[in-house]
This record gives C-alpha cells, sequence and structure tokens, in this order.
C-alpha cells in the first residue's frame, strides 16, 4: 500500500452555519474530517476512517471527500443509522454549536471497522477527543487504532477537543490521558484544559501533558496565537491578525496544516508557524470546511503579500 501522510478517524457532519440575513449556508464539517482536507489542500495525501449512513447527507460527504482527493476506502455506509448534522449560529460572544448526531452511523464504529495496513502506511494517525466521545464503540476504535498506529512505528496525533455536551470532565479526563500519552502530537487549546483541569498557564498545560508522555504539546490561544511545549522549554507562536468572521474549524485548520508541513520534514516550531497562518486564513468566511486555504495563499499570507 502506498504511504499516506495522514490517515483521520473521526465522524464527518453536515454543516448548516446560519448567516447575518438569517438564510442557512450549507456545508461540511467534523473536527477529523476538517483536519484531512486541510492537510490534502495542503499538498498532503490524506485518508479517512468513518461510518456514513444512508441519507442525501452522506452521499454529499462522501462525493467531498472524492472532490478532495481524500482515501475512502475505509469509510463503510451504515444503512441502520443516520448521518449526523450540526447547526453553527453566530452572536457577540462567537459561534454557537448545536448538534443533531445521537445514534449516528459513526458512532457505532467498531474496532472492525479498521484497516491495518491503512493505518500502517500513515506517517500520522490523527484523531481526537470527540472521536472518543460520541460512543463507547468509538472509543474502542480510538484506542485499537491508536494501537495499531504504536505497532507500525506511526506517529499518533492527538487533539482533546473537549466538549462538555458530549462527556464529562470526570469521565473525559482518564479516556483523553490514555490517548495523550501515545501522542507525538498532543493539541490542545487553554480553553480545553481550564474546563478538564482548571489551568490556564501554557507552561502548566505543556508540562501536563509532556508528563503523560507526549512528545510535544500545542495549546492554541485564539486571538494570543499557540504556544509550543517540549522538553526543550516553550516557545511562543504569534498569531497574525486578520479580519475573522467565523472561527468555526480554525483549531481543525491548525492542526491540518501542522501535519502537513510535519510531513514535509519541517520542524514542529516551523509547522506550527504555517499552521497559526492557515488557521487565520481559515477565519476569512464561513463554514469549517469552505475556507480552508491551500499552500500559495497560506506562503503569501507569510510573506506579507496581498
Amino acid at each position: 500500500m502506498s504511504p499516506v501522510d495522514v490517515v483521520s478517524l473521526g465522524e464527518p457532519l453536515y454543516e448548516l452555519n446560519r448567516q447575518p440575513d438569517g438564510n442557512w449556508l450549507t456545508g461540511f464539517g467534523g473536527d477529523t474530517l476538517n483536519v484531512a482536507i486541510a492537510a490534502a489542500r495542503l499538498g498532503a495525501t490524506a485518508a479517512y476512517v468513518t461510518r456514513l449512513g444512508d441519507d442525501i447527507f452522506a452521499e454529499e460527504l462522501r462525493a467531498l471527500m472524492q472532490r478532495e482527493s481524500i482515501d475512502i476506502s475505509a469509510v463503510a455506509q451504515d444503512r441502520g443509522a443516520p448521518t449526523g448534522l450540526y447547526f453553527v449560529t453566530h452572536g457577540p460572544s462567537g459561534h454557537v454549536f448545536t448538534y443533531r448526531r445521537s445514534g449516528s452511523a459513526a458512532s457505532r464504529m467498531t474496532p472492525a471497522d479498521l484497516d491495518p495496513m491503512l493505518i500502517a502506511s500513515a506517517r500520522f494517525l490523527h484523531a481526537s477527543g470527540i472521536s472518543q466521545a460520541i460512543s463507547a464503540s468509538a472509543a474502542e476504535t480510538v484506542a485499537a487504532a491508536i494501537a495499531m498506529a504504536r505497532r507500525a512505528g506511526v506517529r499518533v496525533s492527538y487533539d482533546t477537543n473537549f466538549r462538555p455536551r458530549l462527556w464529562e470532565a470526570a469521565k473525559a479526563r482518564p479516556v483523553i490521558e490514555t490517548a495523550a500519552a501515545h501522542a507525538c502530537i498532543l493539541k490542545t487549546s487553554v480553553e480545553d484544559a481550564e474546563a478538564l483541569y482548571g489551568m490556564t498557564d501554557p507552561a502548566a498545560i505543556g508540562r501536563h501533558f509532556l508528563g503523560l508522555g507526549a512528545s510535544a504539546v500545542i495549546i492554541t490561544r485564539g486571538k494570543d496565537g499557540a504556544a509550543l511545549v517540549t522538553r526543550g522549554g516553550v516557545e511562543h507562536v504569534p498569531v497574525r491578525k486578520v479580519a475573522a468572521v467565523d472561527a468555526t474549524g480554525a483549531g481543525d485548520a491548525f492542526t491540518g496544516a501542522l501535519l502537513a508541513q510535519l510531513a514535509r520534514g519541517h520542524t514542529v516550531s516551523a509547522a506550527a508557524r504555517f499552521a497559526n497562518a492557515a488557521a487565520g486564513l481559515s477565519t476569512l468566511a464561513y463554514g469549517a470546511i469552505a475556507p480552508l486555504p491551500r499552500r500559495p495563499a497560506v506562503e503569501a499570507f507569510l510573506a506579507g503579500a496581498d
């Protein structure tokens, strides 16, 4: 099997994003799908592992992945469950998500859905706390995929992506920490760390996850950029200001860009700076996937070009 830069595992979702005029813009999302497409648009090869329902939303998601050159050989169809949906509304405090995903096809994933050869062919396996939170069987699938990756020498990328509406912190912490212990790249946010541990200091957050076994920890901080924490210390990764209109999926844009750069052989530090630029550009239009940038746009932005 040909090598794949990123194999991503989780739940894709159909998106309805409320516009300023009150109309709904249709689109697509789901954190780990966002990561796969973000990486693919920047030149990485990517594959996705999930289940889709037997409905119009599944058809459109499958067509999207094919248009974006995502390997869908591990995307199964589940005729007994729907494809998940989510709605995005906007207000003074930012964007708000409302989900219709209970009992979705992706939540019925099991370890039997995994292709060990596909995972073994990857440079990175990516999963998230959301991938684990949607059901017990999905959590088992993530754990099995990580074990397969580790046995094959594949690097693990993991995003805590804690969602209190999916599970409580007390239940999430041990599951997240078990995955984090195997992560070559651990991405979290100040918001996640505060909700899970009451921590807001990037250095303390980084030390916590390094202590669990992660190799490199990146803490995204919104308008304050990001912090990269390794055993060599803490590095601030600055952000360039943009006229943001919708931050939906910006963290996933960051992760996808980071993995694309790492797959090209860049250092984590250099990759994080590129990823910050890609994340900023992803906020310039509505939706999680539609605004994800391509490489020329990111490179021009970093160079200060219009």
